[in-house]
C-alpha cells in the first residue's frame, strides 16, 4: 500500500537514527516500528469516579424518597388551599 505520511520533526529524527543504526531503508524502519507499536496490547487506564458528600443527614432513608416527596407536595397543596380561603 502506498500512502503519504507527514511526520513530526522529532519522529523523523528517530526514524533516521534507527535507519543509520540498523542500516535499513526508510520503508523497513517505518514498517518495523509500526508492527512493534501496533502489536502491543493497548493499556487501559482504570476508571475512577470522584464522589462528593451531599451533606445529607444520616437518618434520612433515601429509599423512602417518593413518600417524602408526596408528603412535601401534600403540605404545599394544603398551604395553597388555606391561602385561598
Amino acid at each position: 500500500m502506498r500512502t503519504t505520511v507527514t511526520l513530526d520533526p522529532d519522529v523523523e529524527a528517530l526514524i533516521k537514527q534507527a535507519m543509520r543504526e540498523r542500516g535499513v531503508s526508510f520503508k523497513e524502519t517505518l514498517n518495523s516500528g509500526l508492527r512493534t507499536a501496533l502489536s502491543q496490547p493497548a493499556t487501559k487506564k482504570r476508571f475512577h469516579q470522584q464522589t462528593f458528600s451531599l451533606g445529607s443527614e444520616q437518618h434520612f432513608r433515601w429509599d423512602k424518597a417518593l413518600a417524602a416527596a408526596d408528603a412535601i407536595e401534600d403540605e404545599e397543596l394544603t398551604r395553597k388551599l388555606m391561602l385561598r380561603k
